[in-house]
């Protein structure tokens, strides 16, 4: 035996803390139990165990919760179905499959190449992949619109092998595997990335912890389609291929509850147990399918365990005693994983040899036969059960937790080693080794030519193998994976429906969140896009004022409401409906994303567009959950992100970490957002407008692309669209505000969002105090306007033979005289982004540091961000020019009190929203 500190496997205790006072009594309850079991069948003794268990606790009797079962395979060996296909020739092209996706890392990974690749995750989970590409994986051709499949990020080289196979990549590009500008016209990306390949992929995976997510919430947009009339989606489900490592990840584990909650059973989870994780075991001194089958059990999901092959079906039978379980619960992984990387005979003594029970139960076994007893994950009729058994399981999503080798049937330098996660490359033997183990023919000379180079096998798309391969994807409904992008037209609202946001607000003072808010109400009001239009909130709805919105559009729950809600007879009852429209995900900013993702590709998932709008803290967007954003860009979502209570000192009151300074910043970073800091209702009015005509006009050439939008809750009076409102600066990124009233030095004040009126104060000071014409620019965007400004360069780098094109803020602002004082709510960082594209002098004023609470006008005054700021910082530009008296910034400091935190008066206290 192998030597351990302790023992501590997880296993449930049924009677592991309660004496036995009547042993003889015991006895004769298991053995009527073995009797039912055998004159009847196993899920007889099922249902009489599952009423037993039910009338003890009628009962009162104390029956723990049995988290965890003996490490044996859920599904008895009776009551497996019978495999529908022919296994003969499947397991003959899987391992042309596995040569395949081994070849082509090991190609890769030549030495005037090097890109690598990993060769073992798929070796491991190959029967897991097939089974279901056989019999389960519905393409987008079934008559029921096709199964979405999360595959497993690393595994990414057998999905290559098999559209090899299928005849939908050629060895040119199977040769361009992670080469995708080298190669280009023939490349493979590393991973499931559909940006890169967008008809190919569709569910980028590889960020651990971001697939599970995003699988649950997928199926749970599913329902959502299916339950708002959109589209019937009863007969498609979702498949997510996990590994046991990655469900360390929080996210993972972190939002099983929606699943169960939500009764997703058109879910499952596929874990590929192969007890590894990128440096070594997962869990060598406990036994993570039993912690996994713990967890997910007690979150509400059904678990199926395919632990053990049908080799083990007669020793398992003959365990009269129980020894050979007992063997099985008590080892621990880091054993199992020694196991597979020695032998048959080590197998034979340090497993069978722990009892002597156990191993006269092997003792008939060869050494050869001990070490082929196969992991369950391995065994196409054992995954074939588990697969059935989860398709047609009603009212929860399944788990199915299959025991794997990682490396399987790569030869000893590979199988469960430590160091298999990065090894890229086999040698010559292991290439003859591997070559020998799959039957493929292939000559020792033709190997021996180019080691460097092993062929590719195909034998040809008119054999009966392919032939076959290629009748069960039809049947199932065509290729998977494969994204389209053809959907359903839209109709977009006409200008009426932007007449809220371009009306001001009156004598009212409005924050731009209620701006949108009420842009929002009148989109989800029109006719042509109301219904597709879904709001995502992480229950801040009432901070937002879209609680209004409760009572008509209800949030969506596929339970509906089964109680009486205490609110009930208020104006803004809280009301959910299985019709609802509003997706409220609760404290939950990363399942909001998930759920903004699968809205926002549900045009190429299903055919049927969504327009999602989420709404959050914008302090916990980019920030907290920008990995997740960066998933969705990959995945091409297109949707709109509201950054709500924006800005560094426009929420007062809560302090450090709800005080937004940078996001506009982090967002800039992803290459598939848009970036807007509107000051005003009229200019989200026109950015919307834009995005939506950008995301689904017709004539939209870049439309995979999601905007974020700052917005505030300061009430200020909302000014209405000027009559000749300039849209084109509006979304490009900025436009002339208002011109200077008067004449005297020249200066340029650019500010965004809240700042805007800041800027229009410090314009009057200037002008009535100190004889300055300050001309104001609103800035919508620093980033797009960085974008273009830089695209515009390197234009000019790569075509020095063409007159150089004039980046837009460039153009914007020829002529404008006087230096340029930049002002916002965010860190210097944000406004400098466009330092480099104006000639004119230019300062910036910005909040950095960390945020703190206190009144608006005392943080202002504190980053000195404030109208008096901006009117001292211009004078100071202004007199280093010799424009204005050297004394005069001086004069100003010292008459504004601008060192002191309680001068300042930038700001009101109102605002909830």
């Amino acid at each position: 035996m192998l030597l351990r500190e302790n023992d501590s496997p997880i296993l449930g205790g049924l009677t592991s803390h309660l004496p036995d006072h009547d042993p003889e009594e015991t006895a004769e309850w298991l053995e009527a139990l073995d009797s039912l079991i055998e004159e009847k069948d196993t899920s007889r003794a099922q249902f009489i165990m599952r009423s037993l268990l039910q009338r003890a606790g009628a009962q009162s009797v104390g029956v723990p919760m049995v988290t965890t079962t003996d490490y044996v395979n859920t599904i008895p060996a009776d009551q497996e179905p019978v495999f529908p296909g022919n296994e003969e020739i499947e397991r003959k092209y899987r391992a042309w499959l596995r040569w395949n996706a081994a070849v082509l890392v090991h190609r890769a990974q030549r030495p005037d190449i090097g890109v690598g690749g990993h060769i073992s995750t798929y070796a491991g989970a190959a029967t897991l992949y097939e089974v279901g590409f056989n019999h389960f994986f519905r393409g987008k051709n079934h008559a029921g619109g096709g199964d979405q499949v999360f595959f497993q990020g690393h595994a990414s080289p057998g999905m290559y092998a098999r559209a090899f196979l299928e005849g939908r990549l050629s060895e040119e590009d199977l040769d361009g595997f992670r080469q995708e500008k080298s190669h280009e016209g023939h490349a493979l990306s590393s991973y499931p990335h559909p940006r890169l390949m967008p008809e190919f992929w569709e569910f980028p995976t590889v960020s651990m912890g971001i697939g599970p997510m995003n699988a649950i919430y997928q199926a749970q947009s599913n329902r959502y389609l299916h339950n708002r009339g959109i589209k019937d989606t009863s007969n498609q489900h979702v498949w997510a291929f996990l590994g046991d490592g990655e469900m360390d990840e929080p996210e993972s584990r972190g939002l099983l509850q929606l699943a169960a909650n939500d009764k997703l059973d058109n879910l499952t989870f596929v874990i590929n147990c192969n007890l590894q994780r990128l440096d070594g075991p997962v869990r060598g001194n406990g036994k993570i399918v039993q912690e996994l089958e713990a967890f997910f059990r007690g979150a509400g999901w059904n678990v199926i365990k395919v632990l053990w092959g049908r080799e083990w079906d007669d020793l398992l039978a003959r365990d009269e005693d129980g020894s050979l379980v007992d063997v099985m619960n008590t080892t621990v992984d880091g054993d199992y994983q020694t196991y597979k990387a020695e032998s048959g005979g080590f197998v034979r003594e340090h497993f069978f040899g722990q009892t002597p029970q156990t191993k006269e139960l092997a003792a008939h076994l060869s050494d050869d036969e001990v070490w082929n007893l196969k992991r369950g994950g391995h065994d196409y009729h054992k995954v074939y059960a588990a697969y059935k058994a989860a398709t047609e399981f009603k009212g929860k999503p399944t788990v199915i937790l299959a025991h794997t080798v990682k490396g399987y049937g790569l030869g000893t330098h590979f199988e469960a080693r430590n160091s298999t996660h990065q090894m890229k490359k086999l040698t010559l033997q292991d290439l003859k080794d591997f070559r020998t183990h799959l039957r493929l023919p292939i000559s020792d000379e033709v190997l021996e030519a180019d080691p460097y180079r092993p062929p590719y096998y195909h034998p040809g798309m008119d054999t009966p193998e392919i032939q076959y391969m290629m009748a069960r994807r039809n049947e199932l409904g065509g290729f998977v994976p494969e994204r389209r992008s053809k959907h359903t037209e839209l109709e977009l609202p006409g200008e009426k429906t932007y007449e809220v946001a371009n009306r001001g607000s009156g004598k009212q003072h409005a924050a731009t969140t209620m701006a949108f808010v009420r842009l929002l109400k009148d989109l989800m009001r029109d006719p042509k896009i109301g219904k597709r239009i879904v709001p995502i909130i992480p229950d801040e709805a009432r901070t937002f004022g879209i609680d209004a919105f409760f009572p008509t559009a209800k949030i969506y729950n596929p339970n509906g409401q089964n109680y009486l809600s205490v609110d009930r007879d208020l104006v803004l009852a809280y009301k959910e409906s299985i019709s609802g429209q509003i997706v409220h995900a609760g404290i939950n900013e990363a399942g909001s994303v998930a759920a903004f993702t699968a809205a926002g590709t549900s045009y190429a998932t299903h055919g049927e567009p969504l327009i999602p709008i989420y709404v959050f803290y914008s302090m916990f967007g980019f920030q907290r959950t920008g990995d997740s954003f960066w998933a969705a860009g990959d995945q091409m979502t297109r949707g709109f992100i509201i950054g709500a209570t924006a800005g560094r000192t426009t929420l007062t009151g809560e302090g450090l970490q709800h005080a937004d300074g940078h996001s506009p910043i982090l967002a800039a970073t992803n290459p598939a957002v848009i970036t807007y800091d509107p000051a005003y209702g009229y200019e989200i009015g026109a950015i919307m407008h834009a995005g939506l005509e950008r995301m689904y006009g017709k004539d939209s050439v870049d439309p995979n692309v999601m905007y974020y939008i700052t917005v505030y809750n300061e009430p200020i009076i909302q000014p209405k669209a000027p009559d000749n409102i300039d849209i084109e600066g509006i979304t490009k990124g900025i436009y002339h505000l208002k011109a200077a009233q008067i004449q005297g030095p020249a200066t340029q004040l650019l500010a965004s969002g809240v700042s805007v009126p800041w800027a229009l104060e410090a314009q009057q000071i200037l002008a009535e105090e100190w004889g300055v014409a300050a001309d104001v620019w609103s800035v919508t965007s620093w980033s797009e306007l960085r974008r273009d400004g830089l695209a515009a360069e390197e234009d000019a780098f790569l075509h020095p033979e063409n007159e150089p094109r004039t980046p837009y803020i460039t153009a914007k602002m020829v002529g404008a005289q006087g230096p340029v004082v930049a002002v916002t709510d965010y860190m210097k960082a944000v406004p400098d982004q466009v330092r480099q594209f104006l000639p004119n002098d230019f300062a910036t004023l910005g909040a950095d540091g960390f945020g703190f609470s206190d009144t608006r006008a005392a943080a202002r005054r504190f980053f000195k961000i404030d109208s008096h700021s901006v009117v001292v910082r211009t004078l100071q530009m202004l007199a280093k020019r010799g424009e204005v008296p050297a004394e005069a910034p001086a004069q100003a400091a010292a008459k504004y009190d601008l060192l002191n935190v309680n001068a300042g008066t930038t700001g009101n206290a109102g605002g909830d929203s």
